[in-house]
This record gives structure tokens, C-alpha cells and sequence, in this order.
């Protein structure tokens, strides 16, 4: 039996090159065009999630009704004595993501029970200015003093301090106007509902002043007066005080002429 041996093709071979089968032709890619899928919300909440009957018979009362839509939206309602409709209404269109008018909004945290908290004075006005004082443009200097003791005896035994400004101005009128500070002070006690002890009420220390008059325009002192510049001339500065180097000071005024000739008195 002889073996068939297939022959060895040279590679210096000139001759003509045997035809091969053209190469299979590779398929085209297509490109498929796709569309971006929206987001839908999901079919409760956009038909409106909550309805009136759902809401009046799970919350009863406003309280339970603002803490609900408090804990959902993080709005805050004001609903306490509306009409019982108007109340639920309101919460239902902040549940669906309605817009609320401004007078339903609320300031203060549901879940917060005013009885528990304690109740704190407002701060009272400050005192009107001395209308016989000039204007502020009249100024000619003005001290700053820190350490003035504090009007009010509590305050004062804890040797408290006040911020005290003088003005004088231009006509010989002393000012003093006591800026603060205004300091919260617990007053009485009382037991809270889980049996601790608080302050019955806190009580805003004011010891602000307005503007008022130490020193008049003729020179004359008011009896306020007096015993701020007694307690300021007790304030050594070198060998002088803080009332007569710093707040009733002379002031020279200058013009062309004095420049010139500072010996004619006419």
C-alpha cells in the first residue's frame, strides 16, 4: 500500500499561484436606534395618593393630622380651628404634592407640646430718646465704657456689667444710653408633667436705657447724671479719670485765621 504525501509548497516557487476560494464575506453590523424609557411616578401618587375619607377616618384630630403630613412632606400646617373640610383639604393637597397657601403654613414642630415648654417673656421695648438732646450729627465725641455695674440688684451681686456709651455734643450736652447686654433669668419653679423641677417662667433682664441726658446744655447735671460722672471719675486714667480725659472734653475749633495770628482775641 503506498502512502500518498501531499507536496510541501516552495516558497520560491515564480510560478503562478493556484486560485483559492474567495473569503466568505463577513455580515454588516446594524445599528439599532433605541429610545430612552421615561420614569413614570407610580400610578397611586399620580392620581393622588390620599382622599379626603381616607384621612378624616384615620386623623381624627389637626394634632394627629399635622404630625402625619409633617412626617410624609416635612411641611408644616397650621390647622388648629379650621373648618373641619378646609382642614382636610388642605392636608390633602400637600400629601399630593399640591401647592398651600402661605396661611396654612405653620412655624412650630408638631410634635412639640406647648404646655411642656417654658414660657419666656418677650423683650419690652427700649426706652424713647431724650427729645431735648440734639441730633446725632451734633456729636462731638463719644466713650464707650464696659465695666459700668448693672442696673439690676440680681445682676449686680453676680457683679454683672453693662455697656454704657457717652455722647457730647457739640452745644456742651452729656449724653448716656446703657446698650445691653439682655440676659434670660429662670424665675420660680414649678413640676412638669413627668415630675421634673423648671423655672415657672424666664424672665429677660433688660437693663437697656435709651438715650438720655447727663449733663444739660447749661452746664447743669441731672441726678442720674451726677452719680455716672462720680462713678466715672472714680475710673483713674493716669493722673486724671476716664469722665474728664475721655467724655467731657474740650475741643478747640481752628480756622484760616487763628492758624495765622492765634494772638487776635477779636
Amino acid at each position: 500500500m503506498q502512502k500518498t504525501t501531499t507536496p510541501t509548497p516552495d516558497p520560491w516557487d515564480q510560478g503562478t499561484i493556484a486560485e483559492q476560494d474567495p473569503p466568505a464575506e463577513t455580515p454588516k453590523k446594524t445599528r439599532v436606534k433605541t429610545e430612552a424609557v421615561r420614569s413614570q411616578a407610580p400610578a397611586g401618587l399620580a392620581a393622588g395618593e390620599y382622599d379626603l375619607e381616607g384621612l378624616m377616618s384615620d386623623f381624627p384630630t389637626a394634632t394627629q393630622l399635622e404630625r402625619f403630613v409633617f412626617d410624609e412632606t416635612g411641611i408644616v400646617l397650621s390647622l388648629k380651628g379650621r373648618a373641619n373640610k378646609l382642614k382636610y383639604q388642605v392636608a390633602m393637597d400637600a400629601l399630593n404634592g399640591q401647592e398651600i397657601d402661605a396661611k396654612f403654613i405653620g412655624a412650630e414642630n408638631p410634635y412639640i407640646d406647648k404646655s411642656d415648654l417654658v414660657p419666656v417673656d418677650p423683650i419690652r421695648d427700649e426706652p424713647a430718646r431724650d427729645a431735648t438732646l440734639p441730633d446725632h450729627s451734633q456729636t462731638q465725641n463719644l466713650f464707650v465704657c464696659n465695666v459700668v455695674p448693672h442696673p439690676d440688684f440680681n445682676m449686680r451681686s453676680q457683679d454683672k456689667k453693662v455697656s454704657c456709651i457717652f455722647r457730647k455734643y457739640k452745644n456742651g450736652a452729656i449724653s448716656y444710653q446703657v446698650l445691653g447686654p439682655i440676659e434670660p433669668q429662670p424665675s420660680g419653679e414649678k413640676i412638669d408633667k413627668y415630675g421634673r423641677n423648671r423655672p415657672e417662667v424666664i424672665k429677660m433682664i433688660d437693663p437697656r436705657t435709651g438715650e438720655q441726658t447727663a449733663v444739660r446744655e447749661d452746664g447743669t447735671m441731672t441726678p442720674q447724671g451726677k452719680k455716672l460722672r462720680a462713678m466715672m471719675q472714680s475710673f483713674r486714667v493716669n493722673n486724671s479719670n476716664q469722665w474728664d480725659t475721655w467724655i467731657d472734653r474740650e475741643f478747640v475749633s481752628l480756622d484760616e485765621t487763628v492758624k495765622n495770628n492765634p494772638w487776635d482775641l477779636t
